[in-house]
This record gives structure tokens, sequence and C-alpha cells, in this order.
């Protein structure tokens, strides 16, 4: 997919204002639903436009035997620590990285950092947790950070760190931690290593999965550990020149027979959530998903072509986001775009606690 030449229109469909739409802020979702299938579900026809209300609860309904359903069981790490300097500015760190006490760090300060700087770290209540950390380096570009801990740096989030939630969702404290911890994780969440949950995964109950499967539903696995990248905003105004940003996956060798058989014998393979779709989508780029672990920087936009994935479970998401492309390359920007429309009109929660559709 080439890049439009200097001083050519771009289409519209890889126009980033073509993914803008009014979402009142009252429609983010601060909090989960009372229970991880209370949430609404929104059925999009990728194909006809055509769209159904229902909740989360009835998704075996729209799922059919032989289906493939593919989940991403990665763990996401209390990788959030807030510190303050000397001076009493507070910072906050988002842990990318750690070797034994030496930790790789992004962080907001409103004067930044400079080497050398010491920092005190504040437990989940806000009150010094008796920790001093060193900075050791300052990227050049700014806003990452290499940071010395006395001790190891998994103990110190263990002890200390707060799940990192998206920006849009303020809250904090302990009482916040505590429901963050156990519903910003999916049940079947395994592998750590992510800054961010899968979080079309939320929905998921260990029941609703057993019921899948009773069915005839195939329910398999993969890891694609969410970076940063995820939250990062597109900036350019032709979307397919978007860094996303580079993140980890591993695909077993049973999940890429699984979802492979699916493919030859003509049956769905559902993705849960964007992050399965870019994991599948990297893995399979031959026509034919390869086990293994990798990387993946794959930017899905209106036109890609999907040689794995057929149909996803996803949440809503934000306006001109990484996200909303990828969902728009599926079934369409217009289609999309009028489904979004209406879930504003009816009250359906947005974000990463908010409610969820299934593209089929």
């Amino acid at each position: 997919m080439s890049a439009t030449e200097p001083g050519d229109p771009i289409p519209l469909r890889f126009r980033l204002s073509s993914y803008r739409f009014r979402l009142p802020e009252d429609r983010i979702a601060q909090v989960p639903a009372a229970d991880r299938t209370g949430s609404r579900l929104l059925v999009l026809d990728r194909r006809t436009g055509a769209r159904a209300h229902h909740g989360f609860a009835d998704l075996p309904r729209f799922l059919r035997p032989g289906d493939c359903l593919v989940l991403n069981d990665t763990r996401v790490v209390p990788a959030r620590l807030i510190a303050r300097k000397p001076t009493g500015g507070r910072v906050e760190l988002l842990v990318l990285r750690h070797d034994g006490s030496r930790m790789e760090a992004m962080f907001g300060a409103s004067r930044g950092l400079a080497p050398g700087q010491a920092l005190e770290v504040l437990d989940r209540a806000g009150e010094p947790a008796g920790v001093s950390l060193r900075v050791a380096a300052v990227a050049a570009r700014g806003g990452i950070a290499a940071i010395d801990a006395p001790s190891p740096v998994r103990a110190l989030l263990d002890a200390s760190g707060r799940i990192p939630l998206p920006p849009y969702i303020r809250r904090d404290g302990g009482a916040a931690h505590a429901l963050d911890a156990e519903r910003y994780q999916t049940v079947y969440a395994r592998a750590e290593g992510a800054v961010a949950a899968p979080t079309a995964g939320l929905h998921f109950t260990g029941g609703l999965l057993a019921a899948l499967e009773g069915q005839g539903v195939e329910v398999v696995r993969l890891t694609l550990h969410v970076g940063p990248g995820t939250f990062r905003p597109v900036k350019t105004d032709d979307v397919r020149l978007h860094d996303v940003g580079e993140e980890r996956f591993d695909v077993p060798g049973a999940t890429a027979d699984a979802v492979n058989l699916a493919i030859g014998e003509g049956r769905r393979v559902v993705a849960v959530g964007t992050t399965a779709v870019r994991a599948l989508e990297t893995a399979g780029a031959s026509g034919r998903v390869e086990p293994g672990e990798g990387a993946t920087r794959l930017l899905i936009v209106p036109g890609f072509r999907f040689r794995a994935v057929s149909a996803m479970v996803t949440n809503f998401h934000l306006p001109g986001s990484s996200l909303l492309l990828l969902v728009s390359a599926l079934a369409g920007r217009r289609r999309v775009l009028a489904a979004y429309r209406e879930a504003v009109r009816t009250g359906y929660r947005f974000y990463s606690y908010g409610d969820a559709m299934l593209i089929a």
C-alpha cells in the first residue's frame, strides 16, 4: 500500500478526518458493568450493514458450531508507578520493560526528568512507600527514561504498582486499584506482559466460554502483549502513515493448526479484539498462519486484505484511532460509523469498560 505523493489529495477512506464522530463525554464508561456479561452487544453484519441490539450474554446465539474463537491471553502488569520529586512535583511512570533493578519507563512530569534525579515512590494510597528511585538516563527524544530501583522492579510493581488504565478513565486510589486489578483482566489472562488489557475479552466469563464450547465453538488462545502504542493518537492526515509501535506475540502450534484448518474448511475465524486480529494477520501474512513468537507493527486500514479473520468481537473505540481504522477495514467505514452513531444515540457505553460489538 503506497502513501500519497506530496500535493496529491488523500482518498476519503485514508483521511483522518473521515474517522471522527461526536461522542458525548458521559458515554465514556468509567467503571465496568456490574457483571462481565451484563454489557450490551451490537451485532453488525459487515456485508449489509444490518444492525441488531442484544446483551453480551446472547453471544452464543450468533456463533455457530465450527466457528474458531481466538482469545488473547495476555495479562496486564501493574506497570503504573506514581512518584514524587524532591520539589514535590508528581511524576507518573509507565514501566515498559524491566531487568532486575533497572526499568525503562515512559514518564509524565510537568518539568521533565534529568539524569541523577531522585524520585520517591508513593504507595497506592498516595503515601510515601519508603522506596527511592534514581534516574539513570533520559532518551534524547524525551518521554522515556532509564531508572534504577534499590531492589527488583517486579517486586516494586507488585507492592506499589497500579493497573495502567487508559487516560480517559479518571479514577485513582486504593479502592479503584482493587476493582481494576480484577476487572481490567480477562478471566483467561495468563501470560504477563501487557500495559493495557485486550478489552473485548473483558466481557467473557468461564461459564460463557464453556457454553460456547458446549455448542461446538472451538476456543483457542494466542498471546499479544498490548503496548503503549494502543493509546497513541493518529496525528497524520493520511492514516496510512501512522506508526502503531511494536508489540510482541506468540501463536502456539495448536492455535495455528486450528485456525488453518478452519480456514481450509470454510469455517469462520472469530477474533476476540483488535489484538487477536493483528497477531493472526501478522502470523498469517503468507496465507497460512505460522506458529511461533514474533513482533508486529502491522497497521490495518481500509483496503487491507484479511487472510485469517472473518469476524470479530470488539469494543467501541476512540474517534480517529488506529483501532477504529482496523474495525473499519473489516466492516467498511460507512457501516461502522453508522453503527457508532446509532450506539451513541441509544446510550451504549464506550471504550475499555464499555459495551461490545460483534462484527460478522
